[in-house]
Formats: C-alpha cells, structure tokens, sequence
C-alpha cells in the first residue's frame, strides 16, 4: 500500500502501523533490550504482518480515530454487512499488547485472520505452537502470545482463522510481546483495557490549549508526538520506521528511530505553545541527559534512552518498500560533525528558561552550556557535513553557522535576562564575529541570496531559518532575496526541496532525486507570515494540510509529480512544524515569532 494508507497506534514505548486494507505492521522501537521486529513496510508480506478483514470483497472502506484518541477504527462494507475493526495499544503498565476487536454493525460477515510473525527484522521464522488454546511464537530472546477465542490452524508458516461476525458481536485478539525467558503473561481483559485507553487520551488531549482555527489538525499532531515519545526517558524519535524511501525504487532511505537534537527546540516550542509543560521538561531532561560529557562529541542523534552508539548496517535479505534498497538499521551520521547542533542545543535551553521549564540560574545545564561555548569559540570555524547530514565531504555550510551565531546569541541573552554567570563581553565578541563572517562569505550580492555554503552559487532551504532565529530581521533585502530565491530555484508545484540533489552529487555523495520537504515548506508559510505576505502564507499552509491522509498524518516528505508522500512516517519533524505554523498563522506572537525575539 501507499504510505499515506497507514494509520498509528502506540503505547509511547512502541508504534504499529494499521493500514487500510486491516494489515498491522508492527516494527519495535530499536531498544536494545530487545530486537524483536514482527511485520514491518521493509519488504513484502513474507517478512511479517497480522491481517484482519473481511473474507469477501469490500465495496468501501471508512476508517478514522475515536475523537481525541489513538484508537482507531475501520470499518469494511460488504455485500454481507457492516464490519469495525477497533485497534489499539492501552497505556503500558507491563509488556506491549496490541489489541484487536472485530465488532459486527450489520449482517453476518466471514472474516479472515493471518499472522505471519518474524523476528529480527524478518530473518527469524520463530517456533510457534498452542496450549490451551493460546498460540505462542519464541525466536532467541523474543515471544509473541496471541490471545483469543477464534479457532486458529497453521498454514504455510503462518496462523490463519477463518469465522463469522454477527450484528452486535464482538471478537477480540490481543497479540503480547514479552521476553521468551519470561513466564507467558496472563490473559487480559480487552473490554476494560478500550475504556482505560479512550480514558487516558481523552484526558491527555484535555490539556491542549490551542483554541485556533486548526485545533483539529494540532491537536492531531500532538497525539502523534506523544505517540512518537519514549515515555520512561522523554525522549522524542523521528519516526517509528526505517528505510521509507525518500525516493521510490532509491536508495536514500534511513533509520528515523532515534531522537534528533536539532528537532529538540521545534518539538519543546510546539509542545510548550499548546499547553504541555510536563512533555516539555521531559524533553528538556532528556536533552540534557544525552549530551552530557565532552562537548567534542556532541551527537546528532541519540537513542530513546540517550544511548550513543547506533552503528548503521544494511539488511540485504530484504528488499526494500517497492525495491527501495539498501534495508539500513542505525544511522551513520551519528559519527558526523554537524555544528548546528550546538546552536540547537542553546536555544532550547535558553528557550525552556524564558517558558520557565526548570528555570534556575543556578542550574548545572548552565555549566554544560559554557563548555560547549568554549568548544564553539574555535569550532565553529570548521566545516561540518550540515543540517541534511552529507555522505560527502564537509563544507562551511551557511545554516551550521548561522546556528553557531545563535549558540553565542542566546547565551550573551541568557547572562542578561536571567543573571547567570560569565564573561558575557566575550561571547558578544564571538557573536559579531560570526554574523560578520556570514555576512560576507555566506551571501552572493550577485544574486541577491545567501548561499548553501561558502563560496556556493546554490541555495538551500534550511536558509529559511536565518529569520526565524533572529539572525536577521525578515524585512532585511538579504532575507527577502533569499526567499525568493528559494522560490525560484527549490520550489515545485509551491513545495520546498532541501536543496538540488541534482547537482549536488559531489556534496552528499547519493544520485539524485528526492521528494519536496514538508517541514521546510511550513518554514516558508512562516516566512511569508514575517514577510507581510499573510494570504500566501495561509494558502501555503492550507495546501500543507491538504497533504495529511485521511487519520492527518504526515510523512517527511511529498512527490508533487506521483501525488505521494515519501519518507519515514509518521515524522515527527514534519507534525511539530505543523504545530508551530498553526500557532504563528493563529496569534499575534508565534512560536517562531518568540525565538527570533528571544
């Protein structure tokens, strides 16, 4: 199926993916406490899937969530009757389950069940067998029980059933992860745990405070970053897939199951402007756990729990979301030198301060924050592989320093607001010498636009972000070139590409092509909004939304020409975007409005 034909579900300490057609993806979060993978879009059915639906032929499916929750239901009409399959994953309180309940609204319809279950990203074929009637599928240090009262058989290394659902009936399945050493977990009661589920989202989406036009599709978004969350640690991932492909049939494809320091300001903004301070202070918490240590070795990402060596690798046994090969798991810009990060990583502190998320200017990360300063007053004059992480040689990318500006920036505002401690004629000297330098490397007056990288004839869109964090004011000739720029040379159909993969072989060392990036287009709505340009902003942004599939969902990135979207999905990145343009288009002072006054 599509990409966009999938829904979520999770627990906040793992995701499945539902698609229309009543198949459950169901590919672990990468704790290495487990490795356990039943079912992912990684390759064809063979490598794992649990399907429920109809024995007949559907004449339409509907589907959607219970308002405000993560339950979702489909509904299959068929020539028999009406029937809803009802799909979740209840709060965890001991090992992950995903609950199935099949639920008869009309006439009598046959239904088919099958569950192929392999592990460890499809290589294991576990040993399955029943007792008493509960079947059980064991591989190395991974068990899955199913539970329920349909009849099943095996059949070709899968577990099939095949019954009947009438008006008013309801049949359940509960499939149980747990660790193969461990006694098998008892039965549970589905009726209870639907209520204790719709229960605790609506309570959860209580607590939204955005009252614009768009509250639907923000609030939709924020279910999907608490979805996206890995609640023990805070900690947010990108999104709960590896290796969608940012082209079809290509090979740009990469593992978005770890947390991102440069999304750590967008997520605490977007999560702070709706209303949820505790998600904010654990984000916080969790940023600060991750980075502690030498500042030389900041990663660009992390995993759930902070953990650091995310060694990439390809899978060759399987071939890739329609052919898109090679399979990775872990990512290998982990080893990359990306100097954003550092601005990242001081503007959200410095932004938690100013929300008053663990204000105190006593605190340790302030401490943390000086000696990443210490490393930026010489750092920053390296080159680095950039915010897109580039498999090619480093460049003096004009965004890495434009963050290495904000890094001095916020700590010069963060001695003057909140009274912490230190030489703060130093770090303004350090902030006027990269603002200067930027200036005059990373702008071409020729062509009236900043550059991709010093001494570059190229744009990029990540430009975008030098008035949204105060570099420059928007009304600045120099932005307002950039953009239209950025207009002129990565726009397609109205949507923003990062930057032409076309003639850039030679700097990300990929062939070309790769789809529009939603999270840079809803940089440009905001631009536009800076701008003045107020109804192109709204148009744009309206335009964005149109994208969401049917349950508002987004991936990282759309094809204007195939009408798809591509990428990891649901992405994280892409719906703290959403959030934030909501909240810029909705009031007076937006998010990206308080940054670059901060």
């Amino acid at each position: 199926m599509r990409i966009e034909d999938y829904a979520l579900i999770g627990d906040t300490q793992t995701a499945a993916l539902v698609g229309r057609n009543g198949s459950i993806d169901w590919l672990c979060l990468p704790r290495f406490d487990s490795g356990a993978c039943f079912a992912s879009l990684l390759g064809d059915r063979q490598h794992g899937c649990w399907r429920v639906s109809p024995d007949a032929e559907v004449r339409q499916t509907r589907r959607r969530y219970r308002q405000s929750t993560l339950i979702l239901e489909t509904e299959f009409e068929t020539d028999d009757g009406v029937v809803r399959l009802v799909d979740f994953m209840p709060p965890r309180k001991g090992n992950p389950v995903v609950v199935r309940i099949v639920e008869g609204l009309s006439g009598q319809v046959r239904i088919r069940m099958e569950l192929v279950i392999r592990l460890d990203y499809g290589s294991v074929i576990p040993w399955v067998r029943t007792r008493e009637g509960v079947l059980s599928a064991v591989g190395g240090p991974d068990a899955l029980y199913l539970h329920t009262p349909v009849v099943t058989r095996g059949e070709q290394l899968s577990t099939v059933a095949n019954f009947s659902v009438s008006k008013g009936q309801r049949v359940p399945f509960m499939l149980i992860w747990h660790p193969s050493h461990e006694p098998a977990p008892e039965p549970l009661d589905p009726e209870g745990m639907l209520q204790e589920t719709e229960a605790w989202w609506l309570d959860w989406s209580s607590h939204c405070t955005y009252e614009g036009e768009w509250r639907e599709q923000v609030l939709r978004s924020l279910i999907t970053l608490k979805a996206l969350t890995y609640a023990p640690t805070g900690g947010i991932m990108a999104a709960p897939t590896t290796s969608l492909p940012e082209a079809l049939g290509g090979v740009r494809n990469w593992d978005y199951r770890f947390c991102w320091l440069r999304d750590a300001t967008f997520t605490l903004y977007s999560l702070m402007a709706a209303g949820y301070k505790e998600e904010a202070c654990s984000w916080r918490d969790w940023l600060l756990r991750a980075v502690a240590g030498d500042p030389e070795k900041l990663q660009t990402m992390y995993g759930p729990g902070g953990e650091r060596r995310l060694t990439e690798i390809q899978l060759p046994w399987l071939p890739g979301y329609e052919g898109s090969s090679p399979v990775r798991i872990g990512n290998a810009a982990v080893r990359q030198f990306q100097l954003d990060v550092y601005g990242e990583v001081m503007d959200t502190l410095h932004q938690a301060r100013r929300v008053g998320v663990g204000i105190d200017a006593n605190e340790s990360s302030w401490a943390l924050e000086q000696r990443l300063l210490e490393f930026l007053e010489t750092g920053w004059k390296q080159p680095d592989e950039g915010i897109w992480e580039v498999r090619g040689s480093r460049q003096h990318f004009t965004h890495s320093k434009v963050m290495a500006w904000v890094a001095a920036d916020r700590a010069v505002k963060g001695m003057e607001s909140f009274g912490l401690s230190g030489d703060v004629d130093r770090w303004k000297r350090l902030r006027e010498e990269i603002h200067k330098e930027v200036c005059e490397k990373g702008y071409d007056p020729e062509h009236r636009t900043f550059t991709q990288y010093y001494g570059s004839k190229e744009v990029d869109a990540s430009l975008l972000m030098i008035p949204l964090v105060g570099f420059l004011p928007p009304e600045d000739g120099r932005v307002r070139g950039t953009v239209e720029a950025i207009e002129r040379e990565l726009c397609e159909d109205g949507f923003v590409r990062r930057y032409q993969t076309e003639t850039s072989r030679g700097l990300d060392g990929l062939p070309p092509g790769e789809g529009a990036f939603l999270a840079c287009t809803f940089w440009l709505a905001d631009n536009y909004w800076l701008l003045g340009r107020h109804q192109e902003a709204r148009q744009l942004f309206e335009r964005l939304l149109a994208l969401c599939n049917d349950v508002g969902l987004l991936s990282e990135e759309y094809d204007p020409h195939a009408k798809r979207l591509l990428g990891n999905f649901p992405q994280a990145f892409s719906h703290v975007s959403l959030i934030n343009t909501a909240h810029n288009l909705s009031v007076d002072i937006g998010p990206a409005s308080h940054r670059k006054s901060a």
